[in-house]
Parts: structure tokens; C-alpha cells; sequence
């Protein structure tokens, strides 16, 4: 077995398939930095509000005023600094810190895609992305032709980890039985030319998308691997991205998705490619100078093939921590961030903080959009971690006005995938004693349903 592993982690491929990632992974991360700007989201999600939710364990982690700006040049410089190929190891580098750091800064921005961008560009960290195609070569007027198959299979099998994970979180009874929630958002897509008078609001529909979207997720990494399947496979991924993108506003994450997936195709395919971009350079009369060619060595592999391991092991283990929780996940959704679980919930909420004094019994209600914008009152009313936090904020706000010996209550309510309203937090708990934490929370109302499925 080890002789196994040996003989493999010491195979050679050719670097290309990685340097068209790279450059693509680089241009795609630019874009979507220029667009989230242009698009006024920086002000409107980072620095209108007043108050901002946290990541357990990264309350620290907050938007730097007008400096916030700052940290979006500086992230979208990496990612072009990534595409050249230019200090490849620095700019990679301060791209995963600086857009981690923007994805930490409020909890109410989560999305599966941009924790996917995360650990993937961590994982860029280690790989000789520049190996091949890069500026460093030009610079340093050496370029490798062979680099460890290892580095580029590794981002195969995350892609693999996505797309095989997202498959099983859909084996479900709302998904598969009931086609929730497509029935609820397909239907509004009336305007849709061709399909949406007629074919979107049909329920024959909605339940083939949610199949097909369950097979596709479980089956597409493993047509990808193969070349005679890989060509339709890959067709596929376009259409089904594509398709997805006029359907709903999820950005440019189908994008991303169809660039990263060409790493699965051979290196000559990656190679009429990159003449794409040797023909732009002879246009722009961009000529290299001579440089030698040799074979990529990695001088700390034995360090870091644990460190990937690791990484790779939490990858696999960390989508499966519901299972340490008694109650239903779509409920709670206590272990439902970080496990690839893509739009499988429909969640509307009302919830309302009623600040008491202990001693005297007076109390009042709080108006939310005082503190809150509609985007964060929408996601805080059906997230249990974010009630939490806001009941919390509430407290520090109206003791710093005088107020003492608060308690803090709540009157939820929240509707699951087109099921009727339930409350949602017991109304008899006084929110600031209780405490965040990875423990389960005993205050969440139990669920009056049965979800079943993985």
C-alpha cells in the first residue's frame, strides 16, 4: 500500500490543465470582485449596516469602514496577479485571506459558492499553479513541462466532493417526493420565454428538476473522469449551469463552475488554450525571452501532503456533523453551513424581541428595521444562531440607554418549504442565558414533521 501511494504521489503529468485553471480561476474571481463592486454591495451589505452577524469564534472579523474598499482592491489585484501568474505564491496567498476575510465579515452573505471559493483557494496555496504559462517563468526564465499529478487531481476530487455531496444532501422526501422548494419558486417564472406560461408551472416539471438535479450532482464527476463520456459530460455541465443561471440569481457561480470543470480534460485540450492566449500575447507583440525547461520538484512535499490530507479528511467529515444533532436539520439548520447543501430550503419568518425588566415586569417590543437592513431582518428570523446574536446586540444597545435588569424574549414563527407557520423559539426563554455554542439548542422548538433522507 505504501509502495502504492509512493509510486503515485511520484507520477508526472503535464502542467497545463493547471495554468488554464489558474489563469481562469484568477479572471473569473476578478470579475466577480469588479461586479460585486459595480453593483454598490459593498456599501449596501458591509457598510449601511449598523449592525453586523458573526461567525461563531470570529467576532473579531468585521468590515474596516471605508477601508473595506481597500480590501476589495487589494483581493481583486490578487486574483489578477493569480491569472498572470505573477508572484504567484504571494498573491495567492493574500487572495484566500482577504477573500475569507470578506466572507467572514457578515454571516448574513453566506453562500455554498463563496466558502467553495475559500477553501479552494487555500488549497491553490500549494500547488505550482505558476509551474507552467506564468509570468514567474518569464522572470525567473525557467519553466517546468512536468509537475506531480497529485497537484492536479486534487482539485478534481474537491470539485468531486462539491458535486457528489450536493447529490446526496437532495436524497430527501421534499426534494425527491414533494419537489420542494422548486414547487414554490418555478412556478414564478412566468416571464420565462417559451417554458414559463406553460411548462414551469407544471408539477411533472418540478419533479423532473429535482430528480435531474439529484443525478446529475451524484453522476457528473464520474462521467468527467472518463474520455469517452467527458465530451456530452461537459456539455451537460454547461447547460445545466447555464440553465440554472436563468432560472435563479446565483450570480457568477455557474461560471466558475463550468471554467473549473475544464481541468478534467487532457493536457492537449488545455494546450490549444493556452495558444489562444500565445496568439493575444504575438498581437500585443509580448515576447518572452529564452527559457529553460526542466521538471517541477516539490522541496517540502513530505510537509505538505499531510496538510492537504488533513484538509482533505475535514472536507470529507465536516458536511456529515448534523448527525451529532437530535433535531431535523432544515429546522435547526444546526451543521447545515459548510456542507454543500444547495437551495434546498424555503424559509419565510416573523420574529419579534420583546425586552422585559426583570424587576418591575415593564416591556416593550422591538422594531427591527431600527437596527436591522430587510436583508439581515429576512435572514435573522429563520436562523436560530442569528436570533441569538441580534437578542444579544439588543441587550448591550439598551443597557448602554439605561435599561437594567433585562430579559429578552421572543415570538417566532417560521414557515419550511411551503408548510404551514410554527412557532419556531420557545417564547418562555429568556435568549441572554443562553449561550453559542456547537451544542445543540434545547430552545428551538421541536419540528412537527418528518424530513427523511441523509
Amino acid at each position: 500500500m505504501l509502495i502504492k501511494l509512493t509510486s503515485y504521489f511520484n507520477k508526472q503529468t503535464h502542467p497545463a490543465p493547471l495554468a488554464v485553471f489558474r489563469i481562469g480561476f484568477g479572471l473569473m474571481m476578478l470579475a466577480s470582485i469588479i461586479r460585486f463592486w459595480s453593483y454598490g454591495w459593498i456599501e449596501k451589505l458591509y457598510l449601511e449596516p449598523q449592525f453586523h452577524f458573526s461567525y461563531y469564534g470570529f467576532e473579531w472579523v468585521k468590515p474596516i469602514g471605508n477601508y473595506t474598499y481597500l480590501l476589495f482592491v487589494i483581493c481583486g489585484l490578487s486574483a489578477l496577479f493569480v491569472a498572470l501568474g505573477l508572484k504567484y505564491r504571494i498573491a495567492i496567498i493574500t487572495f484566500f485571506i482577504s477573500f475569507t476575510y470578506i466572507e467572514f465579515m457578515d454571516k448574513t452573505t453566506y453562500l455554498n459558492h463563496y466558502y467553495f471559493i475559500s477553501i479552494l483557494s487555500f488549497l491553490m496555496c500549494f500547488l505550482p499553479a505558476n509551474a507552467y504559462f506564468s509570468l514567474d517563468a518569464i522572470i525567473r526564465k525557467k519553466q517546468y513541462h512536468q509537475i506531480p499529478k497529485w497537484t492536479i487531481n486534487s482539485i478534481k476530487l474537491l470539485l468531486g466532493i462539491v458535486y457528489v455531496y450536493a447529490g446526496l444532501a437532495k436524497i430527501n422526501s421534499d426534494w425527491l417526493c414533494k419537489a420542494m422548494p422548486l414547487k414554490i419558486w418555478l412556478p414564478s417564472k412566468y416571464d420565462l420565454p417559451f417554458l414559463g406560461e406553460n411548462v414551469m408551472q407544471q408539477e411533472w416539471f418540478h419533479m423532473a428538476m429535482s430528480w435531474s438535479g439529484m443525478l446529475y450532482d451524484l453522476t457528473i464527476p464520474f462521467f468527467m473522469l472518463y474520455k469517452r463520456t467527458r465530451g456530452f459530460a461537459f456539455a451537460l455541465i454547461v447547460f445545466f449551469h447555464v440553465f440554472t443561471r436563468v432560472l435563479f440569481p446565483i450570480g457568477m457561480f455557474p461560471y466558475v463552475m463550468i471554467v473549473a470543470t475544464l481541468i478534467f480534460f487532457d493536457a492537449a485540450v488545455h494546450e490549444r488554450i493556452l495558444n489562444g492566449f500565445r496568439k493575444l500575447c504575438n498581437v500585443l507583440k509580448l515576447k518572452a525571452s529564452t527559457i529553460e525547461i526542466s521538471n517541477y520538484k516539490f522541496q517540502n512535499q513530505k510537509i505538505i501532503l499531510p496538510i492537504l490530507g488533513l484538509f482533505f479528511t475535514i472536507q470529507l467529515l465536516l458536511p456529515f456533523r448534523y448527525l451529532l444533532y437530535p433535531n431535523e436539520l432544515f429546522w435547526t439548520e444546526e451543521g447545515y453551513r459548510f456542507s454543500w447543501r444547495v437551495m434546498l430550503m424555503e424559509k419565510a419568518g416573523y420574529t419579534e424581541f420583546k425586552v422585559v425588566d426583570a424587576v418591575s415586569g415593564h416591556s416593550f417590543s422591538v422594531n427591527n428595521s431600527d437596527f436591522l437592513t430587510p436583508f439581515q431582518e429576512k435572514q435573522m428570523s429563520t436562523q436560530p444562531d442569528f436570533i441569538l446574536e441580534y437578542a444579544k446586540y439588543l441587550e448591550q444597545h439598551f443597557a448602554a440607554q439605561g435599561h437594567k435588569n433585562i430579559e429578552i424574549y421572543v415570538d417566532s414563527f417560521v414557515a419550511l418549504n411551503g408548510r404551514s407557520s410554527e412557532r419556531y423559539i420557545d417564547p418562555k426563554v429568556d435568549l441572554l442565558k443562553q449561550t453559542e455554542s456547537f451544542k445543540p439548542k434545547n430552545w428551538i422548538l421541536p419540528f412537527k414533521d418528518d424530513i427523511k433522507g441523509l
